[in-house]
């Protein structure tokens, strides 16, 4: 039913290139933080965008406990009036 194609003569494979990022850590895991605070505006300014969203664990480097307390942080800043909500 499906057949293979062959391979023309412009085909070639592309491979994949696989980055690891040896030994990095989160760094509220370097700095051994439990919780992140939200009075901290300097460090909560770190992990938004100039228009007000979160970056991404990929982008931030956080681990997934970490970055769930950065964005219950951020919120809490945000309704306290600590930070703003856009831009």
């Amino acid at each position: 039913m499906f057949e293979k194609r062959k391979p023309r003569v412009g085909d070639k494979k592309k491979k994949k290139k696989v980055i690891y990022k040896a030994g990095a850590k989160c760094r509220f895991c370097r700095e051994k933080i439990a919780e992140i605070d939200y009075k901290d505006g300097d460090s909560l300014q770190k992990l938004v965008t100039g228009q007000g969203k979160l970056f991404s664990r990929k982008r931030s480097g956080n681990c997934a406990h970490h970055q769930r307390s950065a964005a219950r942080a951020v919120k809490r800043a945000r309704f306290l009036s600590l930070m703003p909500f856009v831009g």
